[in-house]
């Protein structure tokens, strides 16, 4: 069998649970889910984290995932079982302990924004990798965030936040701050290098140049983004202000990062009415460094490509990577190498 090594991709967003709400008609739009979503999270234990997120995590592996940032707001006990899953299926985890200051439900939040430093805290001593992660503009208010904010820049930990991927989310946020929610982030320090916003759906022309004067990134997740319906994404601005761009498998509906890639240029190319928006060579960058740069690791497992495999039959040498990014499933990985 012949091979290519590549960098291992990295799935810099996941809701782990969310995976048993697969397949599911879940409800008629983003909010209807979301109570969906709400009710499985309810009932999760630290005996189940365990084992379903071993699986899924097995399941990444599988897919080529070698690395996963765990945006975790289920509970302490499970955030240990979280991370101890993630060690059983040989996969690299960074948690992102959530900070939930209003709304959801009560497992979801902390007491003060205090007591959630105070959890991160402990998660570090502890010798876990973990990253800041303000849950939203309408999770925490704007003390949480500045704090998270500061607490971020100080200590150089990764900063992950959800924005901007509800026309609903922005509509409320407007109606208490006067502002959206990319422009809150930006107002409380939220925002910079050391930041991934997660979707930024309905951002516009203001805050992508507010997300490109900071260097923050952000994470597309298109394959949850199409499952959610929450809109298209505007690649095409974000790629002409050299906003870096990552990937995640979100709710994991589907397991697969050439999929996300490949979505990810597909937007593009419906929005411009044109071909070859962005680079294969750079589309799996950013399935693989720019997601290992949002979850602040140095090192993560490569990964081995099958050139024998029936996707990638006939195709020449020097049109592999193309072919790999808009031709294959994950079922093209034979295995991960050694970080």
């Amino acid at each position: 069998m012949t091979n290519m090594t590549l960098p291992g991709f990295v799935n810099a967003h996941s809701h782990t649970f969310q995976r048993a709400l697969r397949g599911r008609v879940e409800g008629d739009d983003f909010w209807a889910w979301r109570q969906a979503m709400i009710a499985e999270a309810e009932v999760l234990t630290p005996s189940q984290v365990a084992a379903t997120y071993e699986r899924a995590y097995r399941e990444m592996r599988a897919a080529g995932y070698t690395a996963v940032g765990e945006f975790h707001y289920v509970g302490r006990k499970e955030a240990r079982a979280a991370i101890e899953a993630a060690g059983a299926a040989g996969i690299e985890l960074v948690l992102l302990a959530v900070a939930y200051g209003r709304g959801g439900v009560a497992r979801f939040r902390q007491d003060s924004v205090q007591a959630y430093l105070e959890w991160v805290a402990q998660l570090r001593e502890s010798g876990a990798r973990v990253g800041l992660a303000p849950h939203s503009v309408r999770a925490c208010p704007k003390d949480w965030l500045e704090a998270i904010g500061e607490v971020a820049r100080r200590e150089q930990l990764v900063l992950h936040v959800h924005a901007d991927e509800q026309p609903r989310e922005i509509e409320e946020c407007l109606a208490e701050h006067g502002r959206r929610p990319i422009e809150v982030l930006a107002d409380t320090g939220c925002l910079g290098p050391h930041t991934t916003v997660i979707h930024a759906t309905h951002a516009n022309d203001h805050e992508l140049d507010l997300l490109a004067e900071t260097g923050t990134r952000v994470c597309l997740c298109p394959t949850t983004e199409a499952n959610l319906g929450d809109g298209f994404a505007p690649v095409e601005r974000m790629v002409e202000r050299g906003i870096e761009l990552c990937i995640g498998s979100d709710s994991n509906v589907r397991i697969d990062p050439l999929e996300e890639l490949r979505e990810i240029e597909g937007v593009a190319r419906r929005r411009l009415l044109r071909r070859n928006v962005i680079p294969p060579e750079q589309l799996l960058e950013i399935g693989s460094t720019a997601g290992g740069r949002a979850l602040g690791l140095d090192a993560w497992p490569s990964v081995r490509v099958d050139l024998e495999h029936r996707s990638l039959y006939g195709v020449p040498a020097e049109q592999t990577k193309a072919a790999l990014v808009f031709g294959c499933g994950a079922d093209v990985i034979v295995g991960a190498g050694a970080t």
